[in-house]
């Protein structure tokens, strides 16, 4: 049973241990969860986890703008996510980690150009590190078919929210300016994490997991221009676009895992999206608010004190849906404004897990 245990809970710390970026333009920032345990020793772990997804396909609401793609003016983002996180096992129920993502985004587009030859931009370097405390609700030992592990975190604004790079005016026109919110390494917020994640035993080998995820963002915008190099428009000042949000964000999934020898094998349903209002402070300022629904399998390989792990999720809902500027906007026009924002079709997800 307590091997069961630690193959159900292990497959909550794979896809949960991974840090939060939705998969395109709507710029998730922070840590999602990381399920400790009911623990069998008291130590270390050590949890390496490497991202890449490509997002080119526009969505307004849930409806694909195909003829983004087919015209050629989509917008490219490529993101590569390298994240560590430490945990430190203090006895059967209490657990402390913290997480340091490295991010290298690249971003290809005509509009942020001057619109006829499709240009680059990037960023690379440290994002939002967390720290988070974790408990098991009731007594591991006496609670072996089921438990739920509670978390309370801090993401603190270690990453570079005004990161810069060149923007093409012309042919031979360059102009130096802060790179797209979906690109910067960070958010310039302080922020509170909550966390819910749990296993239910069927058998020995089949079981459910779940996870919960949230993040408070108290502060509203973070001062980091849009304008790419240029000055904002009176549209963008009067709906305060003009400098990026500093939104929450937040992250459910819920699956079933099944045990075949070293293999620990977990599918289900993951949504993780980036609320157009927040719970704490306010919502004005550039954002690209909503959500994706993927369908999420993932394998784990442990043997002894190391694990291997590779999850897949594939998109199956994307839904861009109205920011605070777009909802003003409408109300001010007597017209329905939603803006757009580009998602991936997957993302890979590949880490190793090695206990001290």
């Amino acid at each position: 049973m307590k091997q069961a245990i630690t193959c159900l809970v292990t497959a909550i710390l794979v896809v949960t241990g991974i840090r939060l970026q939705a998969q395109g333009c709507v710029a998730i920032r922070g840590t999602a969860g990381v399920c400790g345990r009911p623990a069998d020793h008291q130590g270390w772990d050590l949890n390496i986890n490497n991202r890449y997804f490509r997002s080119y396909k526009h969505f307004v609401g849930r409806e694909e703008q195909k003829e983004r793609v087919e015209r050629g003016t989509q917008v490219i983002n490529h993101a590569w996510e390298l994240t560590f996180t430490v945990t430190r096992i203090l006895n059967e129920r209490w657990s402390f980690a913290g997480t340091v993502p490295v991010m290298a985004f690249g971003r290809s587009s005509l509009y942020e150009h001057y619109g006829q030859t499709r240009h680059h931009t990037g960023s690379f370097g440290l994002g939002d590190i967390r720290f988070s405390a974790y408990r098991w609700l009731w007594k591991p030992e006496s609670s072996r078919k089921g438990n739920l592990q509670a978390g309370l975190g801090i993401k603190l604004p270690t990453g570079i929210y005004n990161y810069q790079d060149y923007f093409y005016r012309g042919p031979d026109s360059l102009v130096l300016g802060p790179v797209d919110q979906s690109i910067q390494p960070g958010d310039g917020g302080t922020g509170i994490s909550a966390e819910l994640n749990g296993y239910y035993n069927f058998s020995p080998r089949l079981g459910l997991y779940g996870s919960f995820f949230y993040l408070v963002n108290p502060r509203e915008v973070n001062g980091t221009s849009t304008a790419r190099g240029g000055t904002p428009n009176a549209t963008a000042k009067k709906y305060n676009t003009d400098v990026m949000s500093v939104p929450d964000l937040y992250m459910a999934r819920a699956g079933i895992s099944y045990m075949a020898g070293h293999f620990n094998l977990a599918g289900g349903l993951r949504i993780e999206g980036l609320p157009s209002s927040d719970l704490i402070g306010g919502s004005r300022g550039f954002r690209r608010p909503g959500y994706i629904i993927s369908a999420e399998p993932s394998v784990t390989w442990s043997r002894k004190k190391l694990s291997y792990n590779l999850a897949l999720p594939v998109a199956l809902v994307r839904n861009r849906v109205q920011s605070n500027a777009d909802k003003r906007r409408s109300t001010d026009s007597g017209t329905h404004i939603q803006g757009d924002a580009a998602f991936a079709d997957y993302l890979i997800s590949a880490g190793i897990t090695y206990r001290f």
